[in-house]
């Protein structure tokens, strides 16, 4: 029994026609629908997940272990309380081998809450906003983007759920496949502030991306689609806007394969899709470097998901996921322009990818974190690591580090 239901093929679960839901210490059918195909709605409770991640509450020294492993049909946790949903032993989910090896500080999460994928926006108030992937298991279901507010990076405020996939959606209302259970969840949202109002993209999996405005100037919305209300503007996931100084903006999204420059009112593309570029000496070929499904491609790429950009000095930085050495992080590229041709492929701050770069009031930079790979220290959580760049530009750990532990 959980939360009143029975799970695991009596009860409620029979009257759906996709089957009980698989749910930890389970089993997916080998043989399911993983097409994406748009289906009916799942009854209510079939999953037994949290749509959204809540509040949060301030970090503690346990903070700084456990966490959160989002997955179908595992869900591991490890900290206060008990979940109302079954969990799957933690295990060696976080082992923080990253830390002890010297290649990670060894630091605490901004707030305790559950975040995927965590984004950290400046924004035209002076204060910071976090967004990222929320709720219980996005690999199952959530109910769509949620927002913290902080006046010092330190401590946060929450803003709640600023735009829902019921209320706000509209292509995005539908369900679909994934591997024979109906799936609907919003992943990777990031928030920016351009042209003197909030801007969120977003990825529906399965489905496609799309750019959402606040119409009312603030961060909390309401918002609406900028363009294209009625369908994705491309296939794909991890969509994210770079606001250029000359005012330009481009998007991109998922492996950074083509970017695209924004007209100027942002109400559509102002040109033609753009293939991205690197010279063949400047791809990294040592397949320690790289997840192993990217062999298929001989390894000429940027990464394979999560595109990020950022510019400083003049100099345009594109960060791209990849693995090294299975840890999750950005495989960084430098350019004199945001279409490229890129070079310079390098590993960004280990264990950090997934999420963005940024600039504080000081002046400082950073990247966040929210622990997605076995060598980190904690996992499902968000954090930020404070950066610095090489003689030669290559992005590198700081040595002072505002958020590590004592």
């Amino acid at each position: 029994m959980l939360g009143g239901l029975t799970l695991g093929g009596t009860g409620w679960a029979q009257e759906s026609p996709y089957g009980p839901a698989p749910l930890s210490g389970g089993q997916l059918d080998p043989r399911g629908d993983d097409s994406g195909r748009i289906v009916p709605a799942p009854p209510k409770g079939y999953w037994p997940y949290s749509g959204v991640s809540g509040p949060g509450r301030k970090p503690d020294a346990a903070s700084a272990r456990g966490g959160w492993l989002s997955g179908l049909p595992d869900v591991r946790y490890q900290g206060p309380g008990t979940p109302r949903y079954p969990i799957a032993p933690w295990g060696d989910a976080a082992s923080g081998s990253a830390v002890k090896a010297g290649l990670l500080p060894p630091i605490r999460p901004l707030h305790d809450v559950h975040i995927r994928d965590t984004i950290v926006c400046l924004g035209g108030d002076g204060n910071y906003y976090m967004t990222g992937s929320t709720g219980d298991n996005i690999w199952a279901v959530n109910d769509g983007v949620e927002l913290w507010r902080s006046k010092d990076l330190t401590d946060w405020s929450y803003l709640g759920l600023v735009w829902s996939i019921e209320r706000d959606g509209v292509w995005e209302r539908n369900w679909r496949m994934r591997k024979g259970v109906p799936f609907r969840a919003l992943w990777a949202p990031e928030i920016h502030y351009l042209r003197g109002t909030y801007w969120i993209v977003h990825s529906m999996s399965r489905a496609g991306v799309g750019i959402l405005r606040s119409t009312s100037g603030k961060p909390e919305g309401p918002y609406v689609h900028a363009f294209s209300p009625d369908r994705p503007l491309r296939g794909g996931i991890d969509a994210t806007l770079f606001g250029d100084d000359d005012g330009s903006v481009w998007f991109t999204l998922g492996s950074a394969d083509e970017i695209v420059r924004l007209n100027d009112d942002m109400t559509g593309f102002a040109g033609p899709w753009q293939k991205m570029v690197a010279p063949e000496a400047d791809y990294d070929f040592d397949p320690a470097h790289h997840r192993k499904e990217c062999a298929a491609k001989g390894y000429r790429h940027f990464g394979y998901e999560g595109a990020t950009m950022f510019k400083r000095n003049g100099v345009y930085y594109l960060g791209v996921v990849d693995r090294y050495e299975d840890r999750y992080s950005f495989a960084m590229w430098m350019s004199d322009k945001p279409t490229g041709p890129w070079r310079n492929r390098h590993e960004g701050p280990p264990c950090c990818g997934g999420g963005n770069f940024l600039r504080d009031h000081l002046g400082r930079w950073w990247v966040t974190f929210f622990g997605n790979d076995e060598a980190s220290p904690w996992r499902e959580k968000p954090g930020l690591v404070r950066i610095d760049f090489a003689p030669d530009g290559r992005v590198i750990v700081h040595r002072d580090q505002p958020f590590a532990t004592t």
